[in-house]
């Protein structure tokens, strides 16, 4: 009987074995490239980080810089304002 015979019975474990290891390499070979997919992508995020740290220390000074510019002009319109004040009470105002 085909099928039956010791040599068959081998040759299907062999087929069966075959396809478990064609199969474990295949999930392997996607686990390793979905890992280097994620090196890529972790790469990427320290990239877009260290951008983004830049843009924020910019962002930062040029926050500091408008708040100086601006306790100085609020400065300079008390100053005026009290001047104005002055020579308004000075001519009878």
């Amino acid at each position: 009987m085909p099928g039956n015979s010791p040599i068959d019975l081998a040759l299907a474990r062999l087929e069966a074995a075959l396809s478990a290891l064609d199969d474990a390499v295949e999930r392997r070979l996607e686990h390793d490239q979905g890992r280097g997919n994620m090196e890529e992508e972790m790469h990427r995020i320290g990239g877009d980080r260290s951008r983004l740290a830049q843009s924020l220390d910019s962002a930062e000074a040029r926050a500091a810089q408008l708040e100086e510019a601006n306790r100085e002009v609020s400065t300079r319109l008390v100053a005026a304002m009290e001047t104005i004040r002055a020579v308004i009470a000075r001519n009878g105002g």
